[in-house]
């Protein structure tokens, strides 16, 4: 009887909407403390009892995010390291996926587990040999020193969402593509590309947040204050013995919206192609 009680309890709406409830206010609560401290000043930030909402709302720590650091400068610097490392992770992982979805590989399993392993490593364990690396080169402090680790961390998860949706696209558009003169590499940038238009976001998505949240390697390779991106730029408002927080986190909801656009924007697809990717997975 208890175990029937329980099994109609689980089936029931109730846990699923106790769980959704859950995953929204761990994923949205943050970012909303964020932009409700960043509106407080210092003095009600530290009062106690602790105030939710700002008494006062100002936008005064906007001003001073601006003006205390170059911060459209470190904006700019992300957008440009995002965008170049998203489209070239794009290109390379839609070759790459194309090749494993629909080519004949010998290994083609051992070439999968392969590129899940490489997706394993800490990012840390690299570090020294991608410095080393990029000092070799003479890469340092430029957006290359960047854009080209960022493109190798990003082509795992980009070539996998990629060969998912690749798999389930007929193979006889394709033929029928290449009957009619297209080449195998048109074939795929003119049928296979747009009809797996929602994989491509998703993937695209997934390479744009990891190259504008990166930390470690833009500390590390870009030292020089006008190549910094916004990231590490966001560290250089605590002084040694001070933490502005609302200036803080007036600057993290700098950082949060372009994210928060471009998810707005594509929402559709990229929802669609997580849904999507995940059933044929």
């Amino acid at each position: 009887m208890s175990a029937g009680m329980d099994q109609g309890w689980w089936s029931s709406p109730r846990p699923r909407f106790i769980a959704a409830a859950m995953v929204v206010v761990n994923g949205f609560f943050p970012a909303v403390w964020i932009l409700l401290t960043s509106l407080k000043t210092e003095i009600e930030l530290v009062q106690k009892p602790i105030t939710y909402w700002p008494h006062n709302p100002t936008l005064q720590n906007y001003v001073q995010a601006f003006t205390d650091q170059p911060l459209l400068k470190y904006l700019g610097n992300s957008l440009a390291v995002a965008l170049i490392a998203t489209a070239a992770s794009l290109f390379v992982s839609a070759l790459a996926g194309y090749a494993i979805a629909r080519l004949n590989l010998k290994h083609r399993q051992l070439i999968l587990t392969a590129i899940v392993a490489s997706s394993m490593f800490p990012l840390v364990t690299l570090l020294v040999p991608i410095f080393e690396t990029m000092r070799a080169l003479n890469l340092l402090n430029t957006y290359t020193a960047l854009v080209l680790p960022y493109i190798v961390l990003n082509l795992p998860v980009c070539t996998l969402v990629l060969v998912s949706f690749f798999q389930s696209i007929p193979k006889d558009l394709e033929n029928a593509a290449m009957i009619d003169g297209c080449t195998r590499l048109g074939a795929l940038w003119r049928v296979v590309i747009p009809l797996a238009a929602p994989g491509v976001f998703t993937a695209g998505i997934l390479a744009f947040v990891n190259s504008w949240d990166e930390f470690l390697l833009a500390l590390s390779l870009n030292s020089s204050a006008s190549m910094r991106t916004l990231p590490v730029g966001i560290t250089l408002y605590q002084g040694e013995f001070s933490f502005p927080w609302p200036i803080i986190s007036a600057a993290l909801i700098v950082a949060i919206v372009p994210i928060a656009v471009l998810i707005a924007i594509f929402q559709e697809r990229v929802v669609g192609g997580l849904t999507q990717g995940g059933l044929k997975g």
